[in-house]
């Protein structure tokens, strides 16, 4: 029970600094990757801390191993940065004392899945816990939309992605992007009704 607490604490404290930065304007905070990466990270550390704790020579070795996670060419998502120093501090914590990477394990897999299950029940109710990023290598359902006439609710839409306002020809092109296919398509169902839509184009992934 000791070890929850400082635990729960660190998922705590990373939710905070999260919903802190994104109700100051910082769209980026928002992500599925950046949310998982603000509750993983701060145990991996805690766990690393915990583990080289009093061992010079562990600490060494532990720089070492951990600058392993360079590369080359530029990660594109921050949970997989994240991910890789997950992997390499659970081999480490492994050797030393197994427990921690038990625990650090379980976290992690908890977390992973506690977003994206909190992530479908509010999509139910109209609302999203974290933004799409459409950088981060994710696959993606789209719904391509031409109108001659401008969308205020695809405009505001979370999963707008891009738009082109084509003031010559009087024409309004829009690109959303979905987690997945059900959410597409109840979302398209908003737009039958609307006689100013010239074309409606989907690519599902």
């Amino acid at each position: 029970m000791d070890e929850l607490q400082p635990i729960v604490l660190l998922i705590v404290s990373g939710l905070l600094l999260r919903f802190s930065l994104t109700l100051t304007g910082q769209a980026w905070a928002k992500s599925h990757a950046q949310t998982v990466t603000f509750m993983v990270l701060p145990i991996i550390t805690y766990v690393i801390t915990k583990t080289i704790s009093g061992n010079i020579a562990l600490s060494l070795g532990m720089i070492g191993a951990l600058s392993i996670v360079r590369f080359r060419h530029p990660v594109k998502s921050a949970l997989e940065l994240v991910m890789y120093f997950n992997l390499i501090t659970i081999g480490i914590a492994t050797s030393v004392r197994t427990k921690w990477a038990i625990q650090l394990v379980i976290c992690t897999i908890l977390i992973i899945f506690f977003v994206k299950i909190l992530q479908k029940v509010l999509n139910k109710y109209g609302k999203s816990f974290y933004n799409m990023s459409f950088n981060e290598g994710n696959t993606s359902n789209t719904l391509e939309v031409i109108s001659i006439k401008k969308i205020d609710f695809i405009e505001e839409s979370e999963n707008l992605a891009n738009s082109l306002n084509d003031n010559e020809n009087k024409q309004y092109t829009y690109r959303l992007h979905f987690n997945n296919k059900e959410s597409l398509e109840e979302f398209k169902k908003k737009l039958d009704k609307n006689q100013s839509i010239q074309k409606v184009n989907v690519v599902y992934n």
